[in-house]
This record gives structure tokens, C-alpha cells and sequence, in this order.
């Protein structure tokens, strides 16, 4: 999905072919600790904590606030834009199209990239933003010196967090790209960064602000398919050559599926499903099994497509080519999440929400609702849309069309700035953000332990009973 974008141009936070936990010198890391963010890379490189069982982690805090967070409302957005290589470019794009914004500070370890999105802000009839540009921590320099209301990261995985929490102890909001993290440590870390700071902590998940996505979001909330009772989802995407690329995602995502195996990419199939079943808003998720199969399409790749002396040939990796997540919700609902990277395939999300009165079924797009479409056939989605085509979608219909992925990229982006401006809880917030990401770590855990059951933290305390479902919105 989202990889489209940044093969072809990378968000290479990084720089290098490190591993995901990223070399990072002693200084730095103490630089990092002081803000809370250098234990969030420490424990991207251990994954699980010492000695867990599970990955549940701990919070010892007082329970989630009881009304959603929304902060005061600004007139003018002042953001500061950490990472702009493929996806980071397409959301600075957006920004300067969108009313109320100003990207005042721009940060990337290559120049060049911050050189060119200064270009697009002078060009659009922006003040010139400082650049930050001094290596790979070089964003903390950005959130102590900028005065700044949002900070959004577009980095490789393992600086969403660090990014983020620098963010928020500094006194801005913080928007991230997904996951917003992939251990358990660093899910709770975000949400209680967020508490503490009483700062917006926002994963960026554009697939929720797809046109069939939203359609059908509005179809569940105009009851169309009676009570939601089961969901399919996933990632199903052959990413092999850009794995294996020297550019973008190439330069450090390859080494995530070397040491680890689970669903490492789930939102995209998953938030829609969450959405439509109220999880954190009435529903939460309770706990997963997941099992991957062996690992054989790297390798394959590899041979075929590299020379018999190449280190590429003799690298291994832990990552099942296909792995399948079932989640259990407090409700008693079921979700099927898969991921797929690794194996020659056309592109899917799978995309199925079910109730008792019917269901939709992406890939090809159609419905099914008992009552209205002939006996046992299906009908195509194309012709509801007229009538239940999101009013988002409705009214902004074509606005950041080619600019990667449709109009979605561009609908998360607009939503998130009309809520900071008007002083609204966001879309997603973070323990959305949290609970969608922590599939990397459920899975990985429950793999490893032979499918065992494992349990999902409630990262809501109790307040996902409480909390009020999410609108059908408007421009």
C-alpha cells in the first residue's frame, strides 16, 4: 500500500543496511533517554521484555481520561515534518494544500530531500522552513528549538516512536506514519507519553479514508448489515524487489523480516474493521492466535535475481512468507488479519466486514444485504454508492487525487489539521494507534510460542465501554 510510494523514492531515516534496531551510539542513546525515546529504540532491539511470557507490558498509571482528548483549538497548524522521502514527500504536498497550515521546519538525514520540500513550501507562497539535516537524531535539535504545534514522521519503523515521544515532551502534538510502533514497550511508551504530556499522538492510517472503506463505514452506522460479527483484513503485497532494492525501503526493511516473524504490517487491512466494529469506542480487542508458514520467497528472490557471489544470497530470514492473525474481541467478534510480502501475488487488503444482514467483500468490490439483493448473488458495490457513499467522499471527491493511493492520503491528512484547527478529539488517537499496532507484538509472541493464545493489554483501562463511537464526519 503506503510501500508504493516509498520504494520509489524511500523514507530512509536510517541511511544505512542496519538492522531495525539501528546503530546508535552512547551519546545519542543518552541524549534519547533523557526525553523517554532512548528506551523506545532499546526496546525495538530486544522486541518481547526479558523474560515475558507475553507481551502484554505494564502501566501502573491512573485510568485513561475519562472524556476523549481534544486540545484547544489553533488557527494556524505550524508543523514541523520529519522524514521526507516517498510517503513524507505526498504528505507535504497535501499539507500545503490545505488551508491553515504552515510547515515551518523540515527534517531528513539527506539534504537533498529537505532542500526540495523547502523548494515546494517557497513555491506554494510559504515563509522559507529551517532545515534539520545534521544526521539521524537531528529531529530533537528540531522539537527543542522550533516553536511548533505538530511534529509528523515519515521515518523508517524504528524512529516512529523516538520521533514521537521527542514530540511530545517538548510540548507539540504528534502525528506518525504506521505502525506507530511494533513492541509492546513502546505502544504503552506512546500512550503514556500522550497522558503525561496531554499532547495528540495520531497514527497516520490513510486505508480508513478509502472510498469503499468509508462506504462501507457508513453502510454499518445506517445499520445495512445488521449487528457486526466478523472481519477480514490484511497486507497481501509483493514487496520482494523492493525489499531487496538499494533505495528506500530497501535499505531497512528487508531486516526486519531477518530477525523477525509475526504480522509486521497490519493496520492497513485492520483499521477500517476496527472502526466499523467499535473497538476502543464499545469494543476492544481481547486476544489473538497467529501462525506463519515457511520462509522461502526471499531467498528464491535472491537467487534469481543476484549473482552467485552476492552477500544477498546468503542472507536467511525468520519471517513466514505468509502469516495469519485471528483476533478475538471482548464482544465475542472475529477478525482475520493476514500479512503477505514475501511470495508473487497481485496487491489485496482482502477488505470483509460481516453482520447478520449481510457483508461486503473487497477484491473485487461487492455487497450482499438479505432482503435487498437477489437470492444468494452477489451485487455489485458500485451501485450503492450512490446512496451510501461517505459524505467525506462526497464532498471532496477528486481533492489530492494522484498523489499516491487516490484521495485517501489526502482526506487523513485534511481530517487531521480540521480537528486540530476546530479543537476536536482526532480521528485516530492513541490508544487507537496503540491497540492497531500492537498486533506486531501479540503476533510475534503467540508464533513463537507454538499459536498459543495471547492476550491484548487494555490500553483504554476500562474506557473503550464508555467512550463514544466514532461520526460519520463531513468536510
Amino acid at each position: 500500500m503506503r510501500d508504493e510510494m516509498r520504494g520509489e523514492m524511500g523514507d530512509e531515516k536510517t541511511g544505512g543496511r542496519g538492522s531495525p534496531s539501528a546503530a546508535v551510539d552512547r551519546r545519542t542513546l543518552l541524549k534519547l533517554g533523557a526525553l523517554g525515546a532512548g528506551a523506545a529504540i532499546l526496546s525495538g532491539c530486544r522486541g518481547r521484555g526479558d523474560g515475558e511470557s507475553t507481551p502484554q507490558g505494564s502501566y501502573d498509571g491512573d485510568p485513561a481520561p475519562e472524556a476523549l482528548f481534544a486540545a484547544p483549538p489553533m488557527e494556524t497548524v505550524r508543523i514541523g515534518f520529519v522524514g521526507i522521502g516517498g510517503m513524507g514527500s505526498v504528505h507535504v504536498r497535501n499539507l500545503l494544500d490545505i488551508e491553515g497550515v504552515e510547515l515551518t521546519a523540515l527534517c531528513d538525514i539527506r539534504p537533498e530531500h529537505a532542500e526540495r520540500a523547502r523548494d515546494w513550501v517557497v513555491e506554494a507562497g510559504g515563509l522559507e522552513p529551517t532545515l534539520y539535516t545534521r544526521g539521524e537524531t537531528d529531529f530533537i535539535r528540531m522539537c527543542e528549538a522550533e516553536d511548533l504545534d505538530l511534529v509528523y514522521t515519515a521515518t523508517p519503523w524504528q524512529w516512529h516512536v523516538p520521533v514521537c515521544v521527542a514530540a511530545m515532551e517538548h510540548g507539540k502534538h504528534a502525528a506518525t506514519e504506521v505502525p506507530a510502533a511494533y513492541t509492546m514497550e513502546d505502544c504503552w511508551r506512546l500512550v503514556e507519553t500522550a497522558e503525561n504530556t496531554a499532547r495528540h499522538c495520531v497514527m497516520m492510517e490513510n486505508v480508513n479514508y478509502g472510498r469503499w472503506e468509508m462506504m462501507v463505514f457508513h453502510m454499518v452506522r445506517r445499520g445495512l448489515f445488521g449487528e457486526i460479527l466478523h472481519g477480514e483484513g490484511g497486507y497481501l503485497h509483493d514487496l520482494r524487489a523492493i525489499k531487496f532494492a538499494d533505495t528506500g525501503e530497501g535499505l531497512w526493511r528487508r531486516e526486519h523480516s531477518k530477525t523477525r516473524n509475526g504480522n509486521l504490517y497490519p493496520t492497513h487491512g485492520l483499521g477500517p474493521i476496527a472502526n466499523c466494529m467499535d473497538i476502543n469506542r464499545g469494543d476492544r480487542f481481547d486476544y489473538a492466535v497467529s501462525m506463519s508458514g515457511p520462509s522461502r520467497g526471499l531467498q528464491d528472490f535472491a537467487r534469481e535475481h543476484f549473482p552467485e557471489d552476492a552477500p544477498e544470497r546468503r542472507e536467511t530470514f525468520a519471517l513466514g512468507d505468509v502469516n495469519v492473525t485471528l483476533i478475538k474481541t471482548a464482544l465475542g467478534r472475529t477478525i482475520y488479519v493476514s500479512h503477505d510480502t514475501n511470495l508473487p501475488r497481485p496487491y489485496s487488503r482482502i477488505h470483509l466486514v460481516q453482520g447478520t444482514r449481510g457483508l461486503f467483500q473487497g477484491y473485487p468490490e461487492r455487497v450482499y444485504i438479505e432482503g435487498r439483493s437477489e437470492g444468494h448473488r452477489w451485487d455489485a458495490a458500485e451501485d450503492y454508492l450512490e446512496e451510501f457513499e461517505h459524505p467525506l467522499w462526497r464532498e471532496m471527491a477528486g481533492v489530492g487525487e494522484g498523489r499516491g493511493h487516490g484521495s485517501m492520503d489526502y482526506l487523513e491528512d485534511y481530517r487531521l489539521i480540521k480537528c486540530l484547527r476546530e479543537g476536536l478529539p482526532t480521528d485516530m488517537n492513541v490508544y487507537d494507534g496503540a491497540a492497531l499496532s500492537a498486533v506486531c507484538a501479540v503476533s510475534e509472541s503467540s508464533v513463537a510460542d507454538r499459536s498459543r493464545p495471547v492476550d491484548f493489554p487494555d490500553f483504554t483501562r476500562g474506557r473503550w465501554e464508555t467512550w463514544p463511537q466514532l461520526d460519520v464526519v463531513e468536510a
